[in-house]
C-alpha cells in the first residue's frame, strides 16, 4: 500500500476533534458516539498503516535540504503507535463516564482527539524535523487539557506544564539545527545519520542538548516538576496522556535522538552519555522518594512515573541492544501499569471526592472490584514475578550488570532501591484500604460509596488482564523489541 496512507491515522482524528468544536454537540449520546467512532477509526487506520504499507519515506513538503516533513513507519514508530492505538479508544470509554458531569465537554473530547493524532505524528515522523514540529504541537493541544476546569489550581498547572515543555523545545530546537546542517534534517537511521566527525565534542554538546528538551516531556531532573502538578487535570488526561502519549513522547524521541540520529557507536562511552546516564540514575531513585513523601493520591503516581521514564531511558542510553530492548519494554509494561493505576485512583477520586492517601482508609471494603484491581497495578509496578512490571525491571537490571561499565552496575542498584520504594508508596494504599485503622475509616466528601460505573469499570479490568498476562507470556513482544533493538526493522 502506498505510504501516503501514513497520513490518515494523523490528520483523520485531528480534523476530527476540530469538527466537534465545529458542530458543537448538544447531546453527550451523539458527542460520545462520534468521539469513539473517531476513535476507532483512528486505531483501524493505524494498524492498516503498520501492516499493510511500505516502509518508504513519504516527503510531503521540502523546504530545504535539511528541512522537510516526511513520515515513516518503520519498527520503533510502529511500537509506539501500534501501543497508542490500542489504549486510546479503551480509555474514551473510561472518559465518557467521569467527564458526564462536568461542562464544556465539547473542548474536552475535541482536544482529546486531536492528541490522537499529534501523538501518531510523532510515531510516524521519520526525521527530526518532523518529529519535532509534532512534538511541539502536542503541547499546544494538551495544555487546554491541563486546564480544563480552569480553577486556579489547573490554570497554575497548565502554566507550569507550557513552561516547562516550552523552555524544553528552545533546547531541542538547537540540536534540530545542527541535524538540518550537519545531518540532512536527521533522517532516522539505524545507528544515527548525524555527520558526528565534524566536530565530536560539539555534536556531544548537541546531543545533551537534545536530551535535556526532549527529556522534558520525560520528566527528566531537574525539568519534572511540571508532571505532578500537571495532575490537577481530569484523570482521563493524567492517565492516557501523562501516563502514555507525552512523557512517553519524551522517550521517544530521545530512542530516536541517541539511536537513530547520533547512534550508539559514537555516544558509547563518552561524556555525554555518562551525563545523560547519571541523571537518569538519580531522577529514578529521586522521584521515587519523592513519591513515598507525596500524600496526593494522583501526584504520587506522577512522582512514580518521573522514576520510571527514567528506568527507560536508563535502559536506552546504556547504548547496548540489550539495554534498548529492555527500555521499550518497561515503556510498553509502565503503559499498561500506570494506567491502571491512574483508572482506579480516578475512579476513586469521581465515587468519594477524596484526593488524598489517607482518605483511602477502609474504601477497599466499599469499593472491592477497583481496589483489587488498583493492587494488581501496584503489584505489577513494584516488580513482583508473574506481572508485567518484574518482567521488565528484570530485563533493565541484567542490561545493567551486562553493560560491564561502572554506572551500569550503579543504574541495576537503582533500579532496585527505588523497586522496593514503589512497594511502600504502592502498596500501602492497598493496605489502607482494605486493612484500616479502625475508627479512623473516612467517609467520602460526596458520601459516594461502591463501584463505580461499568463503563468505568471495563476499562479498568481490561488493563488488569493485561497486566497479567504480560507477565506470563511476554515473549512475542520481547522478539519484536529485539529485532528493532539490533536494526533488523
Amino acid at each position: 500500500m502506498n505510504p501516503l496512507f501514513l497520513l490518515l491515522p494523523v490528520f483523520v482524528p485531528i480534523a476530527g476533534g476540530f469538527l466537534i468544536l465545529l458542530l458543537r454537540f448538544q447531546d453527550d449520546r451523539k458527542r460520545d458516539i462520534y468521539s469513539e467512532s473517531v476513535a476507532l477509526l483512528t486505531s483501524v487506520l493505524v494498524w492498516i498503516s503498520l501492516l499493510a504499507v511500505r516502509r518508504d519515506p513519504l516527503d510531503i513538503y521540502h523546504f530545504t535540504e535539511g528541512f522537510s516533513i516526511t513520515f515513516r513507519a518503520d519498527g520503533l514508530g510502529s511500537l509506539f503507535a501500534g501501543m497508542v492505538s490500542l489504549m486510546w479508544p479503551v480509555v474514551m470509554q473510561y472518559a465518557f463516564v467521569y467527564m458526564k458531569e462536568t461542562k464544556r465537554k465539547n473542548m474536552f473530547f475535541a482536544f482529546y482527539i486531536m492528541t490522537f493524532g499529534v501523538t501518531n505524528g510523532i510515531a510516524f515522523a521519520a526525521n527530526l524535523t518532523t518529529m519535532y514540529v509534532f512534538f511541539e504541537m502536542l503541547t499546544l493541544v494538551t495544555i487546554p487539557l491541563v486546564f480544563y476546569y480552569q480553577d486556579h489550581e489547573s490554570l497554575y498547572a497548565a502554566r507550569k506544564y507550557a513552561l516547562y515543555t516550552i523552555g524544553g523545545a528552545a533546547l531541542a530546537f538547537f540540536s534540530v539545527i545542527m541535524a538540518a546542517v550537519y545531518g540532512k534534517g536527521g533522517p532516522f537511521v539505524y545507528g544515527g545519520s548525524m555527520d558526528t566527525t565534524v566536530d565530536p565534542v560539539l555534536m556531544r554538546v548537541v546531543f545533551l542538548f537534545g536530551f535535556f528538551g526532549f527529556g522534558t516531556k520525560a520528566a527528566v531532573f531537574p525539568l519534572n516538576g511540571w508532571l505532578p502538578t500537571a495532575s490537577a487535570a481530569p484523570t482521563p488526561v493524567t492517565a492516557l496522556l501523562h501516563a502514555v502519549a507525552v512523557v512517553n513522547s519524551g522517550v521517544f524521541a530521545i530512542m530516536r535522538l541517541s539511536w537513530y540520529v547520533f547512534g550508539p557507536d559514537f555516544l558509547l562511552g563518552t561524556k555525554g552519555q555518562r551525563i545523560a546516564l547519571t541523571v537518569c540514575i538519580f531522577t529514578i531513585v529521586y522521584a521515587a522518594a519523592l513519591a513515598v513523601k507525596e500524600r496526593h493520591f494522583k501526584r504520587r503516581l506522577a512522582e512514580s512515573t518521573v522514576s520510571n521514564l527514567s528506568y527507560m531511558l536508563f535502559g536506552v542510553l546504556l547504548m547496548t541492544p540489550e539495554g534498548f530492548t529492555a527500555g521499550m519494554l518497561h515503556m510498553v509494561f509502565h503503559s499498561l501499569m500506570k494506567m491502571l493505576l491512574f483508572l482506579c485512583a480516578g475512579a476513586f477520586m469521581h465515587v468519594t471526592g477524596g484526593a488524598y492517601v489517607y482518605e483511602t482508609n477502609g474504601i477497599g471494603r466499599k469499593m472491592p472490584a477497583t481496589f483489587g484491581m488498583y493492587t494488581v497495578g501496584a503489584l505489577a509496578l513494584t516488580g513482583i514475578p508473574l506481572f508485567c512490571g518484574f518482567v521488565s525491571k528484570w530485563f533493565l537490571v541484567m542490561a545493567g550488570l551486562h553493560a560491564g561499565t561502572d554506572l551500569g552496575l550503579v543504574g541495576a542498584a537503582a533500579l532496585i532501591t527505588a523497586a522496593f520504594l514503589c512497594a511502600i508508596y504502592t502498596l500501602s494504599v492497598s493496605i489502607r484500604a482494605f486493612f484500616p485503622v479502625r475508627g479512623h475509616e473516612w467517609k467520602g466528601a460526596r458520601g459516594g460509596h461502591g463501584e463505580v460505573e461499568r463503563g468505568m469499570l471495563i476499562p479498568k479490568l481490561i488493563f488488569t488482564v493485561l497486566n497479567v498476562v504480560f507477565g506470563i507470556w511476554f515473549q512475542p513482544l520481547l522478539h519484536y523489541l529485539q529485532r528493532i533493538a539490533s536494526g533488523q526493522i
